[in-house]
């Protein structure tokens, strides 16, 4: 802030000071005894007042580890389980972020180097960070749930704790699908796991944390706030796969992937994976709900891969009002598929160029429609698939097999 002095006239000053010296230094001393008084009796009411209300916290969480001078504050408190305080958010960012860990995904990059004075040009290959992330820690033996687009590529992982400490991590297994993955470190120390909620339980405007490590090592264990936006949601990955995930306007920024997202009971309800950046969106962060994590984790942990019903096609494309008027469709929604050559979908029957419009007389207008419909099922199910093939409507009985990876 800018200092702003008024200038006095000197001479007017002068004299008056002249004629008033003894009065007015007599003032300025009754000021100064008054001042030092009143600092006494504050100090000394501030003082009891401080030694009956007991320690505080002071520390921001996620700017240092917690330690013992900085006591943690009860996430079992009627206030903090509602929600109706921040000293929720606080207990939250205390008690979650030591489980909270940063993810550096290491691959081997092709680096050049110049000669001028020959003008040649040689090449090697060296480590680099390529990526960061985060992830939670699940377990307390050293199993860490994150996104499949965290370890994606790498050729090692490095894993560092809240404290700190850094390991060396293996996949344990991945599904793009899903974008989930579990990686395992061989820990020399206590860890602290995290606590998973029910994301079934949760409802549109109740408090969400997101908990992570934004940009990289210099704003790890990142801590921002916001609401549940929405339930339920779909959403497209570049390569067509559809997430089912949890909307919340909690900030979520590149290397939040694979965080935590809390409700204000310091439960995990969520795992941070996509937001939409384009312009004119703002506060639209997504979520892979608890359940939904578990479930695929402990898959991945247990058969290394998440097994899920399939149909034994290729889509095409959406049947969109466009596509059926520019090719003389006689229909004007549904998916456009390929069987896959010796699949289930091949032995019933149907043929490239189909339009599934309907599955167990369900309605199907896109893809999307069309995968949660058949994840509803079990591999072994038999479904009865409605295609339109030129004019006629047909009705195929299709067994759900495997999906390959």
């Amino acid at each position: 802030m800018d200092n702003y002095l008024a200038d006095f006239d000197g001479k007017g000053s002068a004299s008056k000071s002249k004629r008033r010296g003894g009065g007015f230094l007599t003032l300025v001393l009754a000021c100064l005894i008054c001042a030092v008084v009143s600092a006494g009796v504050s100090w000394a009411v501030c003082s009891q007042q401080l030694a009956q209300a007991g320690p505080t916290v002071s520390n921001v969480p996620g700017d240092q580890p917690v330690n013992a001078e900085t006591p943690l504050l009860n996430l079992n408190s009627t206030a903090l389980t509602q929600g109706r305080s921040d000293e929720a958010t606080i207990a939250v960012g205390q008690n979650v972020s030591p489980a909270v860990v940063f993810i550096s995904n290491i691959q081997n990059v092709r680096a050049f180097s110049f000669n001028s004075w020959y003008s040649s040009r040689s090449s090697q290959t060296t480590e680099m960070v390529v990526s960061t992330g985060s992830g939670v820690i699940y377990s307390d033996d050293g199993y860490i749930i994150t996104n499949n687009h965290v370890v994606s590529g790498a050729e090692r992982l490095s894993v560092t704790l809240y404290n700190g400490n850094s390991y060396l991590a293996e996949v344990v297994g991945r599904d793009e699908r899903s974008d989930l993955a579990v990686i395992k470190i061989e820990p020399n120390e206590e860890l602290t796991v995290a606590t998973f909620g029910d994301s079934d339980k949760l409802v549109v405007g109740e408090v969400a944390i997101a908990i992570g490590n934004p940009g990289g090592e210099n704003f790890t264990n990142s801590l921002t706030q916001g609401v549940i936006s929405g339930l339920d949601r779909s959403v497209s990955t570049s390569d067509g796969t559809v997430l089912k995930v949890v909307q919340t306007d909690a900030a979520i920024n590149p290397g939040n992937s694979g965080g935590a997202l809390c409700n204000a009971k310091g439960e995990v309800i969520g795992i941070n994976t996509i937001k939409i950046g384009m312009t004119g969106y703002e506060g639209m962060g997504f979520a892979i709900p608890s359940n939904d994590v578990l479930e695929i984790c402990q898959q991945l942990i247990k058969e290394g891969k998440v097994v899920r019903p399939a149909l034994g096609v290729g889509i095409i494309c959406n049947v969109t009002p466009q596509l059926a008027y520019y090719n003389e469709l006689s229909v004007d929604y549904g998916v456009m598929i390929e069987p896959s050559q010796g699949s289930n979908a091949e032995q019933a029957g149907l043929q490239v160029y189909d339009i599934i419009v309907a599955l167990d007389e369900k309605k199907i207008e896109t893809f999307s429609e069309l995968q949660t419909a058949i994840f509803e099922h079990q591999i072994g199910d038999t479904v009865k698939v409605t295609v339109v093939r030129g004019e006629e409507n047909l009705d195929f009985e299709v067994t759900l097999q495997e999906l390959a990876d």
